[in-house]
């Protein structure tokens, strides 16, 4: 971010606008919205101005313009009209400290106008960093038709019983009971009129630590999706915001880390290859000892949890300590690498069976079991594959398929500094030399339907 947003407190503050046309009198109307003292700089009024004037709702000074003029300000707002007369008030507004904003002068602005959502006291500010202001528009638009009108009174309803809320209820319940009140019937009844229904509703909600939630402790094992944050499912992103504790991969981009609570723990228990810090039963272990504390627990876990992650260690350490818990799935490695080639994991008439396999089995020194899978119009991805590539070169060009087999190898999916290559088995080594690719890597393995041979095929089941 080149701009830092943040929320100011304007009761009580001052605030200048120099300038006495149409755009004094835009930045005028933003700033009413707040309780600051507005002070108009200018020789002239254009007739909304003059009225709020004559009505007492700012003040105008109409003499020399000098930093004094600036001193003691909140924020600056430079709107002449000219910008040359803009520039020169920015200059002297600057003399004096001051923090200031000149209309479409982005390169003079300390600070910039969002486009603004109100629901008062919830407000939405958009910003561009002033690149894209009718791009800030469309996004306004749609948090405007997203947000329902009543939602700031249901707000400040909520800050009216905080205080009953605290000496009612813990953090922890604190925290499922608004939770309740902005994602239940609470919401969808003030929604409709109901105000008063609702704030009944939210009272006995207090009084009686009830909101329909678990206070036990539970685990979501969820999946991150690839890398990109933007992957991760919406289903995630919720469950990440409602932990208390989040025990997440070496390969979770920290950026996703950035959509839970702020104030949730995050504990690393990443697993470098053949160096298992946080062996497998630790973190089944620590799983268990936080969800018997009462803490809502996400194991966050790259890719899908479901895949190669092994979720179901964990599962059954939970099912034998008697914690609940629930699988988020997310957008596994493999869907993320095909579309990262512009193709799809199936395709109608040259592949239609799809095999996923991994590169990190329990025994090295076997041939991989996706070999008797290998057919025409069959797709075997080979997840964490780099380290295995020559067995895998081998076990292919042994089998008679070189010319057979198309690879696509796609490391880091998805991601900014994701590579893609392509190879036959013969190349596969060179190929990822060449191109210095590491894990995590998928390498796609395809016999195509138009390729395949009933002869080739019977060589590759003798040599197996």
């Amino acid at each position: 971010m080149k701009t830092f947003p943040m929320f100011l407190q304007m009761q009580g503050r001052r605030v200048v606008i120099a300038g006495g046309g149409e755009q004094a009198a835009q930045k005028c109307r933003l700033i009413l919205k707040t309780d600051a003292a507005i002070m108009i700089l200018a020789p002239a009024l254009d007739p909304e101005l003059s009225d709020l004037h004559a009505q007492g709702r700012i003040d105008w000074q109409t003499g020399a313009i000098t930093a004094a003029s600036f001193a003691d300000t909140s924020l600056v707002f430079i709107a002449s009209g000219c910008p040359g007369v803009d520039a020169s008030l920015h200059s002297v507004a600057k003399a004096a400290g001051a923090t200031v904003n000149v209309v479409d002068q982005p390169h003079l602005c300390d600070a910039l106008t969002p486009s603004i959502v109100d629901r008062s006291p919830v407000v939405v500010a958009i910003g561009t960093e002033g690149t894209a202001p009718v791009l800030a528009r469309q996004i306004k638009t749609r948090m405007e038709q997203a947000l329902e009108p009543r939602l700031g009174d249901l707000a400040a309803l909520a800050g009216r019983l905080r205080d009953r809320a605290a000496a009612r209820l813990g953090p922890r319940d604190r925290r499922d009971l608004w939770r309740w009140v902005f994602s239940g019937p609470a919401r969808e009844t003030h929604a409709r009129g109901g105000e008063r229904e609702a704030a009944q509703m939210i009272k006995h909600a207090i009084d009686a630590a009830d909101f329909g939630l678990e206070a036990e402790g539970s685990v979501a094992l969820v999946g991150a999706g690839p890398g990109a944050k933007d992957l991760i499912t919406l289903r995630g992103v919720q469950r990440l915001q409602e932990a208390d504790v989040i025990y997440y991969d070496r390969l979770v981009d920290p950026e996703i880390l950035e959509l839970a609570r702020r104030d949730a723990e995050r504990v690393y228990v990443g697993k470098e290859p053949g160096c298992h810090h946080w062996p497998q039963e630790k973190i089944s272990g620590v799983l268990v000892a936080s969800a018997k504390q009462g803490k809502r627990v996400v194991r966050l876990k790259c890719g899908d949890p479901g895949v190669f992650a092994r979720g179901a260690e964990e599962v059954d350490a939970l099912d034998a300590a008697g914690i609940s818990y629930e699988i988020v799935p997310g957008v596994t490695s493999a869907s993320a690498a095909s579309a990262a080639l512009g193709g799809f994991l199936t395709e109608r008439g040259t592949c239609d069976t799809l095999v996923l396999a991994t590169g990190q089995s329990k025994d090295q020194g076997k041939d991989p079991d996706w070999m008797n899978m290998l057919n025409p119009g069959t797709r075997v991805a080979v997840y964490m594959g780099v380290g295995t590539a020559d067995k895998t070169a081998q076990h292919l060009i042994d089998a008679g398929l070189d010319t057979q087999i198309e690879i696509d190898i796609v490391s880091r999916a998805q991601q900014a500094d994701q590579v893609i290559a392509k190879c036959r088995p013969s190349t596969l080594v060179e190929t990822i030399e060449n191109n210095n690719i590491a894990n995590p890597a998928i390498l796609f393995l395809t016999w195509p339907n138009d390729l395949g041979q009933a002869e080739t095929k019977g060589e590759l089941v003798k040599l197996l």
